[in-house]
């Protein structure tokens, strides 16, 4: 059984390493196609193609092209009513010669829509009416009778993925618009939650200024959770005091409450601006190993602290 899988994976490999060579300028022209275009992108195919379609029109509406998915059988009994002269219809089969694709073909000429084959026989029916064909080439299926659609899908994704991430290159699509389309879910909530949106502040956060000694700092720890934030004057940082700091100290004396915080902070501690997402801190934290950050404002004063626990709980993660 792992024979046979390692060779399915193989051939299906080399299916997609083979889409390389077929690149050409028909890729640019098929990009060119759809950036200009002033409707949407219809995606369409039959069978494993009609899957592999939703999930192509699935990834270009979310990377900011505007798509749809019309299953072929659907369309010649009704649903071509929402393909538009000022769309682009992408049809996807191998062969090239699927009866409902060729019934498409003529209506979408009348309606005067541009298509984009992607195929792997370019001088088929479906090949001799677009305007665009994206090889994807004669290679064998994984399927030992060579019969079902595994490596021909495979590459055939593959190329739709080649089309919307190229399409988002193009529009310039940034992380805000994805989080706009990406409102729920992690990747969502990775694109918008800001540390703001989490920390402690105020009265929550374990604070002392630098003239303080070490029993106030350590009743402060107490009352409050994580960290201790040392602040000058003026509310900017001056370091931070963590459990880490009271492990230490306490090997080396027993008494300690009189000592200043001063003599035991940490004076160059990790700080994160209040308007950076939650989700890049995460990765800060796992980086440098702490539970705790100090936050600061535009001006650099402390204006919270945000826990790793609490990102955890956001489901990120």
């Amino acid at each position: 059984m792992l024979r046979i899988a390692r060779e399915v994976i193989s051939i299906e490999l080399e299916a997609v390493q083979h889409l390389l060579d077929k690149l050409d300028e028909n890729f640019l022209k098929a990009i060119e196609l759809i950036y200009n275009s002033k409707g949407r992108v219809i995606v369409t195919g039959l069978g494993k193609s009609g899957a592999v379609g939703r999930k192509i029109a699935a990834t270009l509406a979310s990377t900011g092209t505007a798509s749809y998915f019309l299953h072929a059988t659907e369309g010649v009994h009704g649903d071509l009513g929402i393909v538009h002269k000022e769309d682009v219809v992408i049809c996807l089969s191998k062969s090239g010669n699927t009866d409902e694709l060729f019934r498409l073909l003529p209506v979408f000429k009348r309606i005067g829509v541009k298509i984009i084959a992607i195929t792997a026989s370019p001088d088929s029916a479906l090949g001799k009416h677009s305007d665009v064909i994206l090889d994807i080439g004669r290679k064998e299926e994984a399927c030992p009778y060579d019969l079902a659609p595994t490596s021909s899908t495979t590459a055939t994704l593959v190329l739709g993925d080649a089309l919307a991430i190229a399409l988002l290159k193009k529009r310039n699509f940034t992380e805000q618009d994805f989080s706009f389309l990406h409102p729920a879910g992690t990747l969502g909530k990775r694109l918008i939650l800001k540390v703001e949106d989490l920390m402690e502040t105020g009265e929550r956060v374990a604070r002392v200024d630098e003239g303080a000694n070490m029993k106030q700092a350590i009743l402060k720890m107490a009352e409050k959770r994580g960290i201790c934030v040392i602040t000058k004057r003026d509310s900017t940082i001056a370091g931070v005091i963590t459990t880490g700091d009271l492990n230490r100290l306490v090997e080396r004396t027993e008494h300690f409450f009189h000592i200043p915080v001063t003599e035991v902070m940490t004076i160059t501690p990790k700080i994160i601006s209040k308007g950076t997402l939650a989700y890049t801190v995460y990765k800060k934290m796992e980086e440098y190993r702490i539970i705790a950050m100090p936050v600061i404002d535009e001006n650099e004063k402390l204006v919270g602290v945000i826990h790793l626990h609490d990102i955890m709980r956001t489901g990120i993660v």
